[in-house]
């Protein structure tokens, strides 16, 4: 379960929260700015017409839905000894659309389908309005997974190459240490034939920075240092030297850069990763 996250409508936050990947909306939270508060939730689920569109989401969505439940509580609704409330209305019909929760971040849930119903009852306006901005958190989530996803392609190539280093480079009964200043000097000829300069170089350029040089790197470097590393995977196999491997790297790199500039995609991608972490620093800073 994804920790809770908010949008802001017409100067409210609301609260979202993700049960088993499905977003869930906070009832409660769009109540905040309307007249009688969460009590409106009791109104709307009241509503014959609200009823009878729960029922038909919970027969598509929910094959535990309680049907023949429903069906009495069809019955029963419009009379005015008639009353539901969403806990009543999930106890009885075994209902997946709605959720309750308790603590910290309490209060009446919905599945999106269910909540964009709810503010078209609460207002037509509102209910535009929400729609937008759901869509555009799901639009920056999109982008967050498409970095990351690339950040963990690059990982995983790395691991590839340093097996390469491990197989074909490491002679046999060395200690630790000269294994890892062997892995050290090989990260550092992509490092050199891509940035220009070692790990340790960029440290000392940078000590107020956190992690290492590649965290910084934007989406075309990345994409860029996944080639080299399998490149280079390959040059070790095939016996190149380190010096002439980081000469043909350096080239490979400067070539593969100068497309990736011009390539439009490319630098969309760069343009909402940077955006993306100007929002995680503001983020930091928040909390």
């Amino acid at each position: 379960m994804r920790k809770n996250r908010k949008i802001n409508v017409q100067g409210s936050e609301i609260s979202v929260f993700q049960n088993d990947d499905i977003d869930y909306i906070s009832l409660t939270d769009m109540t905040s700015k309307f007249k009688d508060g969460s009590g409106l939730i009791g109104k709307w689920i009241t509503n014959k017409n609200t009823l009878e569109y729960l029922g038909i989401w919970e027969k598509i969505n929910n094959k535990n839905f309680n049907y023949p439940e429903f069906g009495v509580i069809e019955k029963e609704a419009g009379t005015n000894r008639f009353i539901m409330s969403a806990g009543q209305w999930i106890k009885r019909t075994n209902a997946i659309g709605i959720i309750v929760k308790a603590g910290r971040y309490g209060g009446t849930y919905a599945h999106k389908d269910i909540a964009f119903h709810f503010a078209m009852w609460l207002s037509p306006e509102f209910q535009i309005y929400i729609v937008k901005e759901f869509q555009r958190l799901k639009e920056t989530e999109a982008k967050e997974l498409d970095w990351n996803i690339k950040r963990q392609l690059t990982k995983i190539n790395y691991r590839i190459h340093t097996d390469a280093v491990k197989e074909n480079l490491i002679p046999e009964h060395l200690t630790p240490k000269q294994i890892s200043m062997v892995y050290a000097n090989e990260a550092d000829v992509l490092n050199m034939a891509l940035f220009g300069k070692t790990a340790k170089q960029w440290r000392d350029e940078n000590p107020d920075k956190k992690g290492n040089i590649r965290d910084y790197a934007n989406v075309s470097q990345l994409v860029c240092l996944v080639n080299l590393e399998n490149l280079n995977a390959v040059f070790i196999k095939e016996g190149l030297p380190q010096s002439e491997r980081l000469k043909k790297l350096n080239e490979i790199a400067i070539e593969q850069m100068k497309i990736l500039a011009q390539d439009h995609a490319v630098k969309m991608l760069d343009d909402q990763s940077a955006s993306a972490g100007q929002a995680d620093k503001k983020e930091n800073r928040d909390e």
